[in-house]
């Protein structure tokens, strides 16, 4: 089936592909005259979750523990390999994934009363690993920030990872948990073509923003680094070393890359993506993409998912080392620690 439609102004996608689990499936007429429709608005609903914090025993990750307070992302990333995560919801990897966001309003108690229990052991937590923490909405509803209050009231130290100079907003917290090593953050830079970075992740930060975010954070004497993610074959390799040469003279002292893979729907949205957009480096770029992935836009397997394999995956392992040398910038992120945290009632029965 044919999904293509011309691109929608601050969208990512531009339709809503099958969903997988679905039997049933929306397919307009092709022969019906279309009509102007205005671009689809963002909608959102509440998130019942009885959890929070999500776990995984993946060797691929930095982290074990995660939390991510909303469910799909307004910024749009065609790429996103989050999007299939919507099909568990009945929604669609495309449209629906941008425009209809689930928010978990109960995110920070949830949050309170799993580490303020006993049970709960002390690590770092992830804040994304999903979807943007700093997406549009988070503006408005701060819940990304009451979390981070949370967080650092028991000094339980996170890690952030975002594409939203939105972050800059919450410095002051930030930087009480990292008077005790307890917060690190990763900007993702895709690219540093404003052009191109407007047409694939419409609604985020643009580059010249995101490497202010940095500066800012640097600043505030909060570890930073720099996600080279994801980098897209035919597209984006080349720009790994100046990326890296310009989030290091904004500060970030580590880096780190995500090869692209291309999992379920989330393949046919890029290809259309591409074609809508780039149709001239479409087939350079898909080919490119499949020869890191043993012939496929996917290849889901631990231990290679996040690099590719192959020649072409090996040169850009090795791009990314001599360019991470030449910028003076380290491939290991910064070390948290757990050493400072505390239950508040603890703290209280200190008094006495």
């Amino acid at each position: 089936m044919d999904f293509s439609q011309p691109g929608i102004k601050g969208r990512g996608a531009a339709e809503n592909p099958p969903n997988r689990f679905e039997e049933i499936e929306y397919a307009p007429d092709p022969q019906a005259a279309e009509e102007d429709q205005p671009a689809p608005g963002t909608r959102f609903f509440k998130d019942r979750s009885k959890s929070i914090i999500a776990t995984n025993d993946s060797p691929d990750v930095g982290f074990s523990a995660s939390l991510n307070p909303y469910r799909g992302c307004e910024h749009g990333c065609v790429y996103c390999y989050a999007r299939p995560t919507h099909e568990y919801l009945g929604l669609s990897s495309g449209l629906d994934f941008e425009t209809k966001i689930m928010v978990k309003e109960d995110a920070p108690d949830l949050l309170r009363g799993e580490i303020s229990s006993p049970k709960w052991k002390p690590q770092v937590v992830a804040i994304s690993g999903v979807t943007d923490p700093y997406q549009p909405i988070e503006r408005k509803l701060a819940i990304t920030r009451t979390c981070l209050e949370v967080f650092a009231e028991f000094r339980n130290p996170v890690g952030i990872v975002t594409k939203n100079h939105l972050v800059t907003r919450d410095i002051d917290v930030l930087k009480e948990l990292a008077r005790h090593d307890a917060a690190a953050v990763f900007v993702s830079i895709t690219t540093l073509d404003s052009e191109l970075a407007r047409a694939m992740e419409p609604r985020t930060s643009t580059p010249a923003r995101r490497l202010a975010a940095i500066r800012a954070l640097a600043d505030a004497g909060i570890p930073v680094g720099t996600l080279v993610a994801p980098v897209i074959p035919g597209l984006t390799l080349h720009e790994i070393p100046s990326i890296l040469s310009a989030a290091a003279q904004a500060g970030a002292r580590h880096a780190g890359y995500v090869m692209l893979r291309l999992p379920h729907a989330v393949k046919h949205l890029f290809e259309r993506w591409l074609e809508r957009r780039y149709p001239l480096k479409m087939n350079k770029v898909l080919h490119q993409i499949r020869s890191v992935r043993h012939g496929r836009l996917n290849d889901p397997r631990f231990e290679s998912r996040m690099t590719g394999e192959g020649v072409l995956a090996e040169q850009a392992a090795q791009l990314f080392s001599v360019a991470c040398r030449r910028a003076g910038i380290s491939q290991e992120g910064p070390k948290l620690s757990t050493a400072a945290f505390r239950r508040p009632a603890d703290a209280q029965l200190q008094l006495f």
